[in-house]
């Protein structure tokens, strides 16, 4: 193999060695070998397998890259460039294509980030399954590629972290795995035996609340209560930005009956983000809503109030008439160049601003009293926990979208700041 390996712990041998079943399953904490273990797996089972095609699945297809094939000991480092050909871009989209032991295997790498992926994978036959960040992925794409895994000695093999303990995952294949005779393994950081507890020490201190127990404890708990209740008024509300700052990015959260709300976020020169000015408009708050027009000069007014050049504005992906609005004004008002649709994420989105909210890494400015009180009371809907999944409920949440946006658009920033930070 191409890299030198640490010693593997008995669960990651048991996941390598002992994985024989139709589902196999490994979840558990982050950064716990499990992904790791996974891919050494799935190479075996290729090289075994007298079939030629396989899927392989990622919430997309850039984070399936990112996390299982171009990854620190992912396949491609493991097998060497020399057996590996990725295509991002091809007839019948990404494909891996692996020459192992004088055989060519086809792995079509496929983004299901919502049901509509469903249709990707539909009619397929394939000989095995990788499944990267399953839980993140519609029960319905994952029903159809167990049903096109109909080839003789087809395997999945599934990666994890824990989520709801009602997720439909969670209740169906690991609660009935011995009945069902899948293989299931549970994974906790002591798993990765090449982590030094410094590191274990900070990347404990990157997450906080139900994400420290899920992430970090390997636990399956409900999100309960407040969303953010790690938010401490003394601790992440201030008077003033210490200092200048490096860069700035607005997030916008529109709404028609609902508040519109704009967020002004900039990044200090002491590597914090802070929330530094907020306008907000609605229906229901003011009586009446605003045109897109009237909204789009609003916009204007907020820009130069705060002598504001956004390197990006981040804005509502379904707020088409506002965008289309804005878009129309780029040349009158340069600022509307740097329109983008933002990532809606919400799960991950929440997760990264908990982690920055955790560390004292995200702040916000005391006059912006809307943003707080939504802090305070942005809570999970219960009735979706019993459903299996972590849903906020649809209230106290216009400028929690709208910070939502800025974070999901600038992640690689947010991991630099979390890993300078712990």
């Amino acid at each position: 193999m191409a890299v030198e390996w640490d010693p593997f712990s008995r669960n990651a041998l048991r996941a390598i060695n002992q994985t024989n079943s139709f589902i196999n399953i490994l979840e558990g904490a982050v950064r716990s070998s499990k992904t790791v273990a996974a891919n050494i797996r799935w190479i075996n089972f290729l090289k075994e397998s007298p079939h030629s095609e396989f899927l392989m699945t990622g919430v997309t297809s850039d984070t399936l890259y990112r996390n299982v094939i171009a990854a620190d000991h992912g396949i491609i480092d493991i097998i060497g460039q020399n057996n590996c050909d990725y295509k991002s871009s091809s007839k019948g989209g990404a494909q891996l294509r692996l020459n192992l032991n004088g055989q060519e295997k086809v792995c079509y790498c496929v983004g299901v980030p919502n049901t509509k992926a469903e249709s990707k994978i539909r009619g397929m036959t394939i000989g095995g399954w990788y499944a990267d960040e399953t839980t993140l992925y519609p029960e319905k794409v994952v029903k159809t590629a167990i049903n096109r895994m109909s080839l003789p000695g087809a395997k999945a093999i599934w990666t994890m972290n824990p989520d709801n303990p009602y997720h439909y995952i969670k209740k169906e294949y690991i609660d009935l795995a011995q009945e069902k005779n899948y293989s299931h393994i549970h994974f906790t950081l002591d798993d990765n035996l090449s982590l030094t507890e410094e590191y274990k020490n900070n990347i404990k201190n990157a997450y906080s609340g139900v994400w420290y127990q899920r992430m970090i404890q390997g636990l399956w708990v409900l999100a309960e209560g407040l969303v953010y209740d790690m938010f401490s008024e003394k601790q992440n509300v201030v008077s003033t930005m210490p200092g200048g700052y490096k860069r700035e990015w607005i997030g916008i959260d529109y709404g028609t009956a609902n508040d519109t709300v704009f967020v002004l976020i900039r990044l200090s020169n002491n590597n914090k983000l802070y929330i530094a000015d907020e306008w907000r408009w609605g229906r229901k708050s003011k009586g009446y809503s605003k045109t897109d027009v009237q909204l789009r000069k609003e916009l204007q007014k907020f820009i130069k109030r705060n002598n504001a050049k956004p390197k990006r504005i981040f804005i509502d992906p379904s707020a088409a008439s506002f965008i289309e609005e804005l878009y129309q004004h780029r040349f009158q008002f340069k600022a509307f160049k740097n329109l983008v649709r933002a990532d809606n994420s919400k799960k991950k989105g929440i997760q990264r601003v908990s982690s920055l909210l955790g560390i004292n890494a995200l702040l916000v400015l005391e006059h912006c009293e809307g943003v707080i009180e939504e802090f305070m009371t942005y809570s999970w809907d219960p009735k979706a926990q019993q459903r299996g999944e972590d849903e906020p409920l649809k209230e106290y949440d216009h400028s929690m979208d709208a910070i939502r946006y800025v974070i999901n658009g600038i992640v690689r920033l947010v991991k630099k700041i979390l890993k300078s930070a712990a």
